[in-house]
């Protein structure tokens, strides 16, 4: 199944994408892809629905973030052999973990905000786990029973921020709309390999990023089980699990976003992303 969230921001609306492509409302089966929805029990019965008798959404306009009820949104640093070597730093002996704000979460055609006064913020094109059922000290040979489902992530980047400032990584991170999710959330029974999915990323219709879920260091199930010895996870967490080469920081010269300029991205099967950037007020 293809779960979206479609309407206004915070008035979203539950939705599912048919096998025609069409948008359907769920508001008469579920509150929201949220909490229980997310579970194998309640994906199941969303499964079992006469999805013909549902309402179709016309003109489904603005699609919101594809789950709701975030609770935490866990990043994976340095994850891809290629992209560690292009930021001159070694590939980690074990999963760099930092967080992005759930404030930061927005859908995936909102716009970037250029912080103000940033001249170096940048782009990552991610494939996103979304948790399903709680998850604590769950081994790597279960870990994606915990999974419901993958979605596609723009994990923006404020470079000085996150690098050239005293403390973690977060404040680079965390800006509002430095976190677009969706378009929508496919469960995890139609992604037969979250290691073998082509990504790619441009800017300005110039390609950027074009890499391969398969270089990964540490694929999703190790870093579900790996979180897992550390923290609980919840229905609706969102795992971002990094970035392939092709960074504006890595480029010679570097090269960061600025108002007017226009980056899509997308991975194979997830869908595709369109993002404008603006200045923040």
């Amino acid at each position: 199944m293809k779960l979206l969230r479609f309407g206004e921001t915070g008035r979203e609306k539950p939705g599912l994408l048919d096998a025609h492509g069409v948008v359907r409302d769920l508001s008469s089966a579920v509150d929201d892809i949220a909490g229980e929805t997310l579970s194998d029990t309640g994906l199941a019965r969303l499964r079992g629905l006469d999805t013909a008798t549902l309402p179709a959404v016309d003109a489904p306009g603005r699609l919101g973030p594809c789950v709701a009820g975030t609770g935490k949104f866990i990043c994976i640093g340095l994850n891809y052999a290629d992209h560690a070597e292009e930021a001159g730093m070694d590939v980690p002996p074990e999963p760099v973990i930092f967080m992005k704000a759930t404030s930061a979460i927005c859908g995936p055609n909102d716009p970037i905000h250029i912080p103000r006064g940033s001249e170096k913020t940048d782009w990552e094109v991610e494939l996103a786990v979304v948790i399903g059922s709680h998850a604590k000290h769950v081994s790597e040979v279960d870990a994606l029973d915990y999974v419901a489902g993958y979605c596609l992530t723009n994990d923006v980047s404020e470079r000085a921020y996150q690098i050239e400032r005293a403390g973690q990584w977060t404040k680079g991170k965390s800006c509002d709309n430095f976190g677009p999710i969706g378009p929508w959330l496919v469960t995890r029974d139609e992604i037969a390999d979250p290691q073998d999915l082509a990504m790619w990323l441009t800017v300005n219709g110039d390609t950027r990023q074009n890499g391969s879920t398969r270089t990964m260091v540490y694929g999703v199930a190790h870093v579900v089980s790996y979180l897992s010895r550390f923290m609980s996870l919840h229905p609706g967490d969102v795992i971002s699990t990094g970035t392939p080469p092709g960074v504006g920081m890595g480029l010679k010269p570097p090269t960061y976003l600025k108002a007017g300029d226009v980056v899509e991205l997308g991975i194979e099967g997830l869908g595709t992303q369109r993002q404008e950037c603006v200045n923040d007020k």
